[in-house]
């Protein structure tokens, strides 16, 4: 995007002010003139009606057009927003909201971390999403091993979840070509290839993209590193390639050990780090355990950010167990397997699911080898993890996904209550403001 793409609005508002100012002048002329001369022919009354008429007029003129361009503004010139009170209330009400929130760092990668980020950013715009870069399966595996860039799905799953763009725009980022050497390719992984090929990095062609999007809050790779995920299984064969773990695992019929990365001396990048070191709040998953969460916290210093940072810690323990990775595995068992490979105390809290499904869809997972994640409540407390229950299911395509809202409600409940003992009045004015955003929303 040009420069002046990114002044235009800002120069529209200088535009209009000056506008303003020549319709005070009109109408102030008008007024000192009638005063000062008090000539009362009707030629001088309908000069001076004139002139106030058109200061009134241009003032009008000046002040909606300039709300517009200030609105284009706020918005990085990406939303059509008319000047409706009701719409106008939301928007200004909607960013002091959005301001105040938390700051928030999220870890992991897969459709479970945009599809959380989908309802985080109704809450704050202090959102940065820390995303791995060891996926080499479908698109993203074939752009990794034919332009030798880091793979862009997970990182394009998470910039549209975060970004303020049309229904049609995100539509087509998200489109897989059906034919040609292009096929099951995704139209937005293209895009951050075409971006990644005219910036100094990756780094910098997410940060373009983002950019284009208008994203809330920051999207980032965990590191620049061209990183390989291993995996060595309880028979003690090794299997290299982050979409080859769970196939191995399952065709060997053994359970992964543990997993680890190439280089291992991977280092984070310098933000990612910051990020979480100024976070109030650190959300690891939803995702696959040992393959979008686990390879984050590998990556060097992150999991000693994690380990020192006063942020309150939640994980989002996944709904359901996944063939070749955690077969069996209960909660208990998700956050022992992070210990295991980023150390003790990086978990505060574990957010799980009651909630139920129906017995066709049951049956449907079970014929796959997946089962509802299970807990026992007394060990995780144990694991001096506290635990935070609802029911966040919600079907879409037959499939068993968070349910954004609910679960981003339950996290920013969470985020606030603990912060709470630092900053009450905020906290208060907070809610507030989202209460009122919630009440114009429902009008």
């Amino acid at each position: 995007m040009k420069i002046v793409d990114w002044l235009r609005p800002g120069i529209k508002v200088k535009r209009w002010l000056m506008m303003g100012a020549m319709g005070i002048l009109f109408i102030l002329f008008g007024v000192l003139e009638f005063v000062r001369n008090r000539l009362y022919s009707t030629y001088y009354i309908a000069f001076y009606v004139f002139l106030v008429t058109s200061g009134i007029f241009v003032l009008y003129v000046s002040i909606t057009q300039g709300m517009r361009s200030i609105i284009s503004l706020i918005n990085k010139g990406y939303l059509n927003v008319s000047l409706d009170s009701r719409k106008l209330e939301n928007l200004i009400y909607e960013k002091r909201l959005l301001v105040k929130g938390p700051k928030i760092v999220v870890i992991g990668g897969g459709t479970g971390l945009s599809t959380m980020l989908r309802g985080l950013k109704y809450y704050t715009s202090n959102i940065t999403a820390i995303v791995t870069v060891a996926d080499d399966g479908g698109g993203s595996g074939d752009l990794r091993e034919d332009l030798g860039m880091l793979p862009p799905g997970d990182i394009r799953n998470c910039i549209l979840a975060l970004a303020d763009t049309e229904p049609l725009m995100e539509e087509l980022l998200q489109y897989r070509f059906k034919d040609g050497r292009l096929k099951n390719q995704s139209f937005g992984n293209l895009f951050l290839a075409a971006m990644d090929g005219i910036s100094n990095n990756f780094e910098e062609a997410v940060h373009k993209m983002s950019s284009v999007l208008a994203v809330t809050g920051k999207v980032m790779p965990v590191t620049l590193d061209n990183v390989i995920l291993k995996a060595k299984l309880k028979n003690g064969a090794i299997v290299e390639g982050e979409s080859n773990i769970p196939e191995e695992a399952l065709k060997q019929n053994s359970c992964i050990d543990k997993v680890f990365i190439e280089p291992k001396n991977a280092r984070a990048l310098k933000e990612a780090v910051e990020a979480i070191m100024e976070a109030e709040a650190i959300i690891l998953g939803p995702g696959s355990l040992y393959t979008s969460v686990i390879p984050n916290l590998l990556v060097k210093d992150i999991a000693n950010a994690l380990q020192q940072t006063q942020a309150v810690k939640l994980y989002v323990s996944n709904i359901m167990t996944q063939p070749g990775e955690t077969d069996g595995f209960a909660v208990e068992d998700h956050i022992k397997t992070i210990f295991k490979h980023a150390g003790n105390n990086i978990i505060d809290y574990v957010i799980i699911n009651v909630g139920k499904i129906d017995g066709e869809l049951e049956g449907k997972y079970k014929e796959e080898e997946a089962h509802l994640v299970t807990i026992d409540e007394e060990e995780v407390r144990n694991l001096n993890v506290n635990v935070i229950e609802g029911d966040f299911i919600k079907i879409k395509n037959g499939l068993i996904r968070h349910n954004s809202e609910k679960l981003a409600s339950i996290l920013i409940e969470t985020i606030m209550d603990k912060k709470l003992l630092y900053d009450r009045k905020k906290i208060i004015e907070y809610f507030y403001l989202s209460e009122r955003l919630k009440q114009n929303k429902n009008k």
